[in-house]
């Protein structure tokens, strides 16, 4: 910031995935540079576009954005690159899964010769390096030592239980109720999931609000404001919309599925345990998520170990642990002096102990509640995935094809598309933005020209235009899908 100077047009341009982050950044930038009279100024989508027209127009010498807004205050002409010397990329990895590869390469590429780039990203997938190579000359990797600084640690607690799916709202609320965290967010795939997931956890007595793509701006800053001012305990989101929240207090994530990529799993987790504090993260597996897990722990270099639930006797000793607490407290501030007029009054009739376990009995019941219908929950194990030989794809009964995670009737590519086939799935971890990334990054093919994707357990099939299949395979078998290499080819036509 020391070297930028003051100008009227912008000297550096930070792009961010997320509002949310874009504020952050633009924050501590404020902050930073206040001493040196630096201006900074966030852009993004949900505020009117006329205000910060106004602002760019009054002169800045910082602008944080996200790609979306950064790119449309450039079609605008409102948004001049000309002077900046700096553009800093935060997230990158994110915003390449949230679909803004395009932007960004469009935005990199309005920028004048000689500016310096820099790439912050939680992960280095092949886009990432591909970025990279394209915008960045001579680029320095510097890469964070995953062993943590003495005294300044991030202590996450990371733990996996394995649960039947029928049982997994049971098995959350009752580690809920044993963990008692401050504030948590729960992370579920779908919309879907997280409106039925929030339904439950009220009616259990927690304050849980839902946060996923279908909120507006002002739903959505109405949910975090509540869960920073403590008005809530719980967020239930899906990952987009989680996506650049920063909450202090936050002490626990849940993962109500494995996550299906190891990057997802790492995003996550990283929201607890900063700056040193305590954190606590926990998974909720299906059996036959053993892979997805196994992928997890070798992706991150880390044991994820696996845990049996709490028994509902284990629960009863914990609630109990934190009634005591609770009781404690009370105690040592000593504001009880009005209260001893009434024990008194009845210690005429009964035994002072007897009035005190009344009283704890009372307290107990009022803050944790019953557990007269808690019932055990099934202790199952993690088992492999693998199916037997002739159910695998192309090898089903009778030969045709075991078609695992596709449902409905098969239907043709539509006309002028052709349906690629690749050999790696939902267990590897494969989603959407990998393939979209994989194709527009290797095949130099607009995400926009790419069709319907559809992702079984084993395999994905991909429609791509006519006239670029060709190329889209050849370039897919050159390169690598998550880290692998795998099957590329045209779909074979059913019998």
């Amino acid at each position: 910031m020391q070297g930028l100077g003051t100008a009227r047009a912008p000297r550096a341009l930070i792009l961010a995935p997320t509002r949310e982050l874009a504020m952050q950044v633009s924050e501590a930038v404020h902050s930073y540079g206040r001493g040196m009279g630096a201006r900074t100024l966030p852009i993004y989508g949900g505020q009117p576009i006329y205000r910060q027209v106004k602002a760019l127009e009054r002169g800045v010498d910082v602008v944080v954005a996200t790609p979306g807004r950064a790119r449309d205050h450039i079609a605008r002409g409102t948004l001049d690159l000309d002077d900046v010397q700096v553009v800093v990329l935060d997230e990158a990895d994110e915003m390449l899964d949230m679909g803004f590869a395009e932007d960004i390469n469009e935005i990199l590429g309005a920028l004048p010769d000689g500016h310096q780039t820099v790439l912050f990203s939680a992960t280095m997938p092949p886009r990432i390096r591909a970025i990279a190579d394209s915008h960045l000359t001579d680029p320095v990797r510097v890469a964070i030592d995953d062993a943590p600084a003495t005294g300044d640690a991030p202590r996450v607690r990371q733990a996996a239980y394995v649960v039947q799916r029928s049982y997994k709202p049971a098995a959350l609320v009752r580690l809920l109720d044993a963990e008692a965290p401050t504030a948590a967010i729960v992370f579920c795939r779908t919309r879907v999931e997280v409106e039925q997931l929030v339904e439950t956890l009220n009616g259990r007595g927690y304050r849980a609000e839902g946060l996923h793509g279908g909120l507006t701006q002002e739903q959505r800053d109405r949910v975090m404001g509540r869960l920073r001012s403590g008005a809530d305990d719980l967020i239930v989101a899906t990952d987009v919309a989680a996506r650049g929240l920063d909450v202090d207090q936050l002490t626990h994530v849940f993962n109500y599925d494995v996550p299906s990529a190891p990057s997802a799993y790492v995003h996550r987790i990283g929201r607890v345990g900063r700056a040193g504090r305590e954190g606590v993260a926990i998974t909720l597996a299906e059996p036959r998520e053993h892979r997805m897990l196994r992928n997890i722990e070798r992706a991150t270099g880390q044991k994820v170990p696996q845990q049996s639930l709490p028994t509902v006797a284990d629960l009863r000793n914990r609630q109990m642990e934190l009634t005591t607490a609770t009781l404690r407290e009370e105690l040592v501030q000593g504001d009880v002096e009005q209260f001893r007029v009434l024990v008194e009054a009845l210690g005429d009739e009964f035994d002072t102990l007897d009035i005190a376990a009344a009283a704890v009995k009372l307290a107990h019941q009022a803050t944790r509640g019953g557990d007269d219908d808690e019932q055990e929950i099934p202790e199952v194990r993690m088992r492999d995935t693998r199916p037997p030989a002739g159910e695998r794809h192309g090898g089903g009964k009778g030969g045709a094809p075991a078609r695992r995670g596709h449902k409905g009737p098969h239907r043709p590519a539509p006309e002028g598309m052709t349906r690629i086939f690749v050999g790696a799935g939902r267990i590897a971890g494969v989603r959407p933005q990998d393939l979209v990334g994989a194709i527009a990054n290797e095949a130099k093919i607009r995400g926009k020209e790419i069709g319907a994707i559809q992702i079984a357990d084993r395999f994905s099939l991909v429609d791509v235009p006519e006239r670029d299949a060709d190329r889209v395979i050849a370039a897919l078998r050159a390169g690598s899908i998550k880290g692998r290499k795998a099957t590329v080819r045209r779909e074979r036509p059913r019998p």
